[in-house]
């Protein structure tokens, strides 16, 4: 598909792959760490066509899971993609828009939305991130419908079905690791007269049976994408963007298209104890939306809850892909530390740092749920807005310092950290011993690269291209597993 005039450089992140490719070794410039071997798998969208129809929003696209695997030793990196072979997916290869998808409806007339509303499948395109059930590698996305797929050949092995009957119609593609046990935390949000978020607790054997902690109830459900744990609570971040849940069966409209951005609300932080589901309390702060949470984690009796927070939920407008191909003006979220009184129930609110920060990752493996110093993201350079994510920030969380890796004309991915096998988890400063990778667009040379960069100084260490452009992707995982 060829570009319109009015489109940025950086729409050609918005187009759509349709090669699959395996490629044994790519070119490396510059030089690996020895020690850097296993796999960065990533997930996104990467085909937004369905005959003569296009989804309409950059949440839409089609998943292709890519592999990047590395031999430090020999210096050697190589890389493959595959679609996810989900019933979506073959629907629109085919020409067809046959699930709702977070900003497309599928029915063409309002009557055949109506009718059609009360038996319409939820999709199983999950392009949005990926984790692990055990050995078991899978794609999620916000509907509860886990995607298997082989991490060495990519091979799609099906849809992942639980062993219970905790059922909901809406998720995280972000659970977390339980900081004591390792189990998986996350919530299903399941709509009703009275709407519940069931905080539910997976064990990491491989199973698929979910044990639920505690409910809370809820008459118009928050949009999250994500959440918080601590050592002790899960932390659910209502923001102000609502939806009365009857309105998705009978508006019409597609999901997200539902929900109404209520400032009035604020932001409503439940903290419920991870161990017995006891609601600790719920509590109000100014009105913000996020997407992602930083990291949270237990200080005295206050919960310290970082976000990468909007000033409201404008962005999801500006993600529709006529607009995102021409990027008028870009919202920007910035670090953003929530203190919660748990006993006081005061909320105090502070920036981190002006820098904008996006898809955020830090040392998930020892600092998840605890105290932590660093964190990486994607930026803006000059804090521009009629430009798209450009650069790449590591921030210093405890002093607000930040270093950045900007090269003009690139547009990098989210930053996945690997630390250094030898790298000492308790000493001050450990935490950014090693590398971080990320996936950067050069639309210029009509191609993708793989950028690593030292983690302290974020400095080049080594890239490695790919012979096409990679679509921009939302999350990833590394492994040395596959």
């Amino acid at each position: 598909m060829g570009t319109a005039p009015d489109e940025r450089p950086f729409a050609a992140g918005f187009r759509s792959l349709t090669e699959e490719t395996d490629l044994p070794e790519l070119k490396v410039e510059g030089a690996l760490p020895g020690w850097l071997r296993g796999s960065l798998l990533r997930n996104g969208p990467a085909l937004y066509e369905a005959g003569d129809r296009s989804l309409r929003h950059w949440f839409d696209g089609q998943a292709m899971v890519h592999r990047f695997t590395f031999d430090g030793a020999r210096g050697r990196v190589g890389y493959a993609n595959r679609f996810l072979d989900t019933p979506s997916h073959r629907a629109v290869a085919q020409g067809r828009i046959s699930y709702p998808e977070f900003a497309t409806d599928p029915c063409r007339s309002i009557f055949a939305r109506v009718f059609t509303r009360f038996t319409r499948e939820p999709t199983t395109n999950t392009c949005v991130s990926l984790t692990r059930f055990g050995e078991r590698f899978v794609a999620l996305t916000e509907t509860p419908l886990p995607v298997e797929f082989d991490p060495a050949t990519l091979e799609t092995l099906g849809v992942v079905g639980y062993e219970d009957a905790l059922n909901g119609q809406v998720t995280t593609a972000h659970p977390h690791q339980d900081p004591d046990t390792g189990d998986l935390v996350n919530y299903v949000t399941r709509f009703g007269a009275t709407s519940e978020y069931r905080v539910y607790r997976q064990k990491m054997d491989g199973g698929t049976a979910r044990e639920l902690i505690g409910v809370q109830r809820a008459r118009h459900p928050s949009y999250m994408h994500s959440f918080a744990v601590t050592r002790r609570y899960a932390v659910l971040t209502e923001f102000p963007l609502v939806v009365t849940p009857l309105s998705i069966m009978l508006s019409g409209r597609p999901f997200i298209e539902n929900y109404r951005w209520e400032p009035a609300r604020g932001t409503r932080i439940t903290v419920m104890d991870l161990r017995d589901g006891r609601l600790r309390g719920v509590y109000e702060g100014p009105a913000c939306f996020a997407f992602h949470h930083i990291n949270a984690f237990d200080d005295g009796d206050d919960v310290v809850l970082d976000l990468c927070a909007y000033e409201d939920a404008s962005v999801i407008d500006t993600l529709y892909l006529d607009r995102a191909r021409t990027c008028g003006e870009l919202p920007l979220s910035r670090p953003t530390r929530y203190r919660v009184g748990l006993s006081t129930g005061k909320v105090d609110v502070e920036r981190l740092t002006p820098e904008a920060m996006e898809l955020p990752r830090i040392a998930y493996e020892t600092r998840n749920g605890s105290s932590y110093r660093y964190a990486y993201g994607v930026g803006a350079r000059d804090g521009r807005r009629d430009d798209f994510l450009d650069q790449l920030v590591k921030l210093d969380v405890t002093t607000g310092e930040t270093h950045t890796w900007y090269e003009q004309g690139s547009y990098p991915g989210e930053p996945v950290l690997v630390r250094a096998p030898d790298a000492p988890d308790a000493p001050e400063g450990a935490e950014d011993d090693g590398v971080v990778l990320s996936v950067v667009l050069d639309p210029t040379a009509r191609a993708s690269y793989l950028l690593v960069l030292d983690a302290r100084t974020l400095t080049e260490r080594a890239r490695a291209r790919v012979p096409h452009m990679v679509p921009f992707g939302f999350h990833g995982i590394h492994t040395t597993d596959a």
